[in-house]
Parts: structure tokens; sequence; C-alpha cells
């Protein structure tokens, strides 16, 4: 990879910016000092210092959003703000984009990156990759529910595969339910239009999981963190280049 080349996608600047530290001897690679942006590099194993700053090269990057309502799960829209727009500006230099989509009123999980066959692995039907959702639910959902989830709901267009619904707590006064909800589809509006089936409504959705990955707990709507070391292994599951 060519040196200027290596310096703008770690974010050290524009093209014509890293030109200028390499003019003014601010960059060395292995401990010599280079000037030109032509230089070619070894951005896995070459020693790059910026300005006293080691620098490492990440081909790929990972974040866990915890999405709040009212944004969108696309990288650019005129009339919403979008997942993107809360994220940082490696975000946008590395061009991630949300694995998956998460509805404009549906908060929780989002799970972002740059690398295109890992989303394409855990969006795949073939991989049946589990996604979990906690729903407020106006109505009473029953055990005949949870038969109906288990079988496969037929709904207009399409039949889903079998779901899990586990009832985690009913409220006979106000005929309420939370439920937990667990699908390896992810069609429009897949989880309300579910519960819609079974004469119920959904008022409010969270995804707490996709696949190996948990929301973490400690992340505010609208937080979010690069994935850790330990994340990442979980992902090795999907036999990709990481």
């Amino acid at each position: 990879m060519r040196l200027d080349k290596f310096l703008v996608e770690v974010g050290q600047g524009s093209r014509t910016e890293v030109k200028q530290l390499l003019k003014k001897k601010q960059v060395s690679v292995n401990g010599k000092i280079e000037t030109s942006p032509k230089t070619q590099i070894d951005e896995k194993a070459d020693q790059v210092i910026c300005q006293g700053q080691n620098l490492s090269y990440e081909k790929y990057v990972y974040y866990m959003l915890n999405k709040p309502k009212g944004v969108i799960s696309a990288t650019e829209d005129n009339h919403h703000k979008t997942v993107l727009d809360l994220l940082d500006k490696t975000a946008w230099d590395k061009e991630v984009f949300p694995v998956g989509r998460l509805d404009i009123d549906t908060h929780g999980l989002l799970f972002l990156t740059n690398n295109g066959k890992l989303a394409h692995a855990m969006l795949s039907p073939k991989k049946h990759v589990d996604k979990l959702y906690r729903a407020k639910v106006a109505g009473i959902m029953t055990a005949e529910d949870v038969e109906h989830f288990a079988k496969g709901i037929e709904l207009k267009d399409f039949t889903c595969q079998p779901a899990q619904l586990e009832i985690l707590e009913i409220d006979e006064v106000t005929k309420t339910s939370l439920v937990a909800i667990t699908i390896k589809e992810g069609k429009f509006h897949q989880v309300k239009r579910m519960v819609l089936a079974c004469g119920k409504e959904v008022t409010d959705l969270e995804r707490l999981s996709m696949g190996p990955l948990q929301l973490d707990e400690n992340l505010s709507l609208g937080e979010w963190r690069r994935l850790t070391a330990e994340e990442l292994a979980k992902l090795e599951v999907f036999d990709i280049e990481l």
C-alpha cells in the first residue's frame, strides 16, 4: 500500500494534508524518515510513526450501537437522522453500513461494519442467525400464541419460519404483556406483523442480540462502541476474514 493512502486511511488527514506531513519529515517507517507519498509499505507489518504517534492499520472496523427511536438504519437520508450520524469520523472514512435494519421506531442492538463478506454471511437466510427482541405488547399473549410462533405464523405474503415466543410478564390490569421473541429471519416489520397475526399489537420493540452479539447494557440509547476482541472472536463462527 502507498504510504500516503495508508496515512489517509488511518485518519491523519486528506491526501494533500498527509503530503505536507511527509514533506515536513513527520513520518517514519521502521525508524527511517520517509518523505515520498509513493513509498510502498506493508500496512500489516511495518511500523509507521507520524508526529510521535504509532499508527496501526485496520482494514475492517466493527461497531455496536444502541440505536434510539427516530433514527433510520441507513447511511444517508434527506429527511431523517441516520445511524451513521451517531458514529465517529472513522466510521465515515471507512464507509461502514448497518448489518440488517431496525425500523425507525425500533431501538436496540445495531451492528455496523465495512466488512461486506461478514455482513452477507450474517444476513444470509442459509445461516439461520438468531435475532432476539424484547417487545411490549398491548394485549395478553397466550400459550396458544407460543404454539403459533413455534409452528410458523402465516402472513399474507409469506409463512414465517418457526420462531420462539417467551412470555416474560403479564399485566391483567392494563391488559399488556412483555415478551421475548427469537426469529431467524428479518423481513419487513416481521415481529410486529407476527404479533398482529395473534390479534395483539407491539407498542415497543427492542433488539437485544443478533447471532453471537449481545447488546451491551452499559450503552445508553444513541451510544456506541467498537467491538471487543472477545466479541470479534465470536464472529469467527462465520468463517470470514475479520
